[in-house]
Formats: C-alpha cells, structure tokens, sequence
C-alpha cells in the first residue's frame, strides 16, 4: 500500500483503508475517479475495526493496520455489510486477530462464515438501538436493511459522535484528502451521482435510515468509500432525505384478474391494498365480469399495468386472454406491467401473462432485473404465489412496494 501520512478522524479513531485510483469495474459501471475501501480503527481498551477492503487487497490492508496495531490485539471486528468490497479483508485480518469477536446483524453472521470460512469463530449478533461498550468508547447499532442490502447496519460512536455508515453517504472517489472540507471541489455531484446509482433503488429504506439518525447527534459521517464528511453533516443527510421522498403524485394502477377460488383476487386485492398505501389510484377488474373495451380505457390511463390469473390445465382461465391480446396494437410505452397469479401444480398462466406482457412496449418487470438493477432478493416477478395468498403476503406487497417507488420517483 502506498505510504500515506496518518489520517486522524478522532482521539484514538484512524483510518485503515485503501486508495484504488484505478478505472474500477464496480456494479456494471467504471468508476473513473477511483473510490476508496474506507476501514477504521478505534484504538481503546479493546482495539475495534470497522468494516475492512475490497477482497483483492486483503493482505495489504492487514499488512497497513500493522501500522498502527498488532492485529493479535484487536478484540472486535464490526461488518456493518457483507459485500465483498468492504468485508473483503476479513478473512486476511481475522487470521492474524484469532481472539477478536465478529460483530454484524444476524443476517450477516452466515454469509460472513460461508464467504470467509469462519464458521468456527465468534460472532456477537446485534439488534437495532444495541451498544457495545470497547473500552473508553460506546458504539451504537442501528438496523438499515436493503440500504443496500438486508443485512446492512450502521454504527454510531457515541463519544467522537461519528457515524460509520459503510455504503451509505458514500462516494465513488480516490482521494488522498480524505475529508471533504479537504477537497479540490466540491463533492455534491459525486454524493449525488453514488446515491442514484447504489441507494435510490432502495429509497423507501432511506426512511428507516432518516428516522434512525434522529436519535443520535451526528457531527461527522466515515463511510466506506470516498469522503468522509464533517463540514456540512446535515447538508448531506437533507439531500438523502429531499432525494428518497416522494417526488410524484397522481399515479393510477389497473389490476385485472380472473380465478378459481378467489386467491388470485386475494391477490389482487393485497396489490390494491398496499398501492393505497403510497396514495396511487387503483382500479380492479375481474375479466370475467367487466367489457373488454372498460378495461382497455383504464389501461391505457394507468401508469401500472398488472394482469393475474389462476392456472388450469397449464393455462389461464375465463376472459383474461381477450384482453392480453388487444395490447401489442396500443401504445403503452412508458407504463410498468407485471404478471401474477395463484396456482396449485407449477402456475404455467403466470408464465403466459408475462409473455404476453413481453409483446408490449411496456417495461415489463422480472426478478432478473431487479436482481441487476438493485440486488435485492425479496421482491419478484412475475408475483407467483401457490395457493392461499395468505401465507406469502409480504412477497405480494413487497412487489406492490417496489412498483410504487418506480412510480412515486422522478428519477
């Protein structure tokens, strides 16, 4: 590593990271600034470090840390987030910290074991608003799941008030100034471009996050890439909260179903239900009962379209088809589609919804893109549910939710 003057964040607080000034691959994008693998160091009676590097720069960031600490003495290692670019050294610095516990929410703890072989070590599992006290300083947990992953937290030093955030606040920068009152420019248009691009796609957690930091008094922000910021804290923490609101208003969904034993109008009605929620107008048909030529004026005013069905012999049932068929010849381009139903064999009906969905201009949604646009694991699409609804309603709202903040964003 680069030999660099140390970098003081507080009494007994460093910073252990690492500078990347290359042109990084990084979520299907080059990041041309660079960025950095913020780690720190808190240096009390019982050595602590949070959040660590990139995978691919394990052994010199343990070979950095040794600076300042012989890793043998740390006693706690904190992972507020799994992803490799900031639990990367793990596996290199708990070799050489045999006696340090892990700290990480409980989501964390087994992909922390199976990704760096630790089954054997130990872990102390946290809960939102718990403290751990490392000799001469207390940290303070906080829960900020799908920010940008479900295992993620935050940690709060409550003496230096200083918020290790690891993603959040970040941004995709190599510097050697480290702090942004330090900075050749100004940083907002880098915070802001990292925030579209790795936090908007889980804007509704952005609440959770805002409502966390109302309890604590946060004078500085470390994060696990790019600047850490002290000049301006509520600058930053205003524009997530400005960005992640809702920015639209006066959206309409048009649901349309047809079913066998009314769990596909369960789901219907759950859809309906949780689009309420955020205030978006809903109109609901069941095919079978309402004219063709109503349903067709609702689509075409609705900004999201979504067609269910029950399965029977491998197909869809009643009068759903007649519509899915009028659909390629009208222009829908801009509004959201998806598929769902409920089925009790394999929901082939879903699968035929979708294709049909497939032969619009309609951003038709899929697991698979949402997958590669936000990592997230909990929502799906098409919405498919066997039997009752009732059994599997949060994955039926959850894909409501994600609907709702594609509509309900300017972005």
């Amino acid at each position: 590593m680069k030999a660099l003057e140390q970098v003081t964040l507080s009494k007994d607080v460093y910073w252990v990271g690492k500078i990347d000034d290359r042109e990084v691959p990084f979520h299907r994008l080059i990041l041309a600034k660079g960025t950095t693998y913020n780690a720190y160091l808190l240096k009390t009676e019982k050595p602590t470090v949070i959040d660590t590097v990139d995978i691919e720069f394990g052994g010199e960031f343990v070979e950095y840390l040794k600076k300042f600490i012989n890793p043998a003495e740390i006693q706690y290692i904190v992972i507020n987030h799994t992803e490799p670019d900031h639990s990367g050294g793990l596996g290199a610095l708990a070799a050489q910290a045999p006696n340090a516990t892990i700290v990480c929410t409980q989501k964390a703890v087994k992909e922390l074991q199976e990704m760096y072989k630790l089954h054997d070590r130990t872990f102390l599992v946290v809960k939102d608003g718990d403290t751990l006290d490392i000799g001469g300083k207390t940290l303070k947990f906080k829960e900020t799941p799908y920010l940008h992953t479900e295992e993620t937290m935050i940690t709060f030093c409550v003496e230096d008030k200083i918020l290790f955030p690891c993603d959040i606040f970040s941004t995709h920068v190599a510097n050697e100034r480290f702090f942004d009152d330090k900075a050749d420019a100004d940083i907002t248009e880098d915070f802001i471009g990292y925030y579209k691009v790795i936090i908007h796609p889980h804007r509704r957690y952005v609440r959770t996050l805002i409502n966390a930091l109302k309890d604590l008094d946060v004078r500085m922000i470390a994060p696990s890439h790019g600047f850490i910021l002290r000049s301006d804290v509520q600058k930053y923490i205003d524009l997530y909260e400005s960005m992640s609101a809702d920015t639209v208003s006066g959206k309409k969904a048009t649901i349309v179903y047809t079913t066998i034993k009314s769990n596909t109008k369960k789901m219907a009605k759950m859809l309906k239900d949780t689009f309420e929620q955020y205030n978006i107008q809903v109109e609901v048909f069941n095919a079978d009962k309402t004219e063709k030529d109503e349903i067709l004026n609702s689509i075409k005013t609705a900004d999201a379209v979504l067609f269910g069905s029950s399965t029977r012999y491998a197909d869809m049932i009643g009068n759903i088809e007649q519509v899915l068929t009028e659909l390629p010849d009208i222009n829908l381009e801009g509004k959201i589609a998806s598929a769902f139903g409920s089925y009790g064999w394999s929901g082939e009906a879903i699968e035929v919804i979708h294709d049909y969905l497939l032969k619009t201009n309609m951003n038709v949604l899929s697991t698979s893109k949402v997958i590669k646009t936000t990592g997230m694991t909990d929502v799906e699409f098409p919405v498919r549910v066997r039997f009752s609804p009732n059994e599997c309603k949060e994955k039926v709202e959850n894909a409501a939710s994600f609907i709702a903040d594609l509509l309900l964003s300017s972005f």
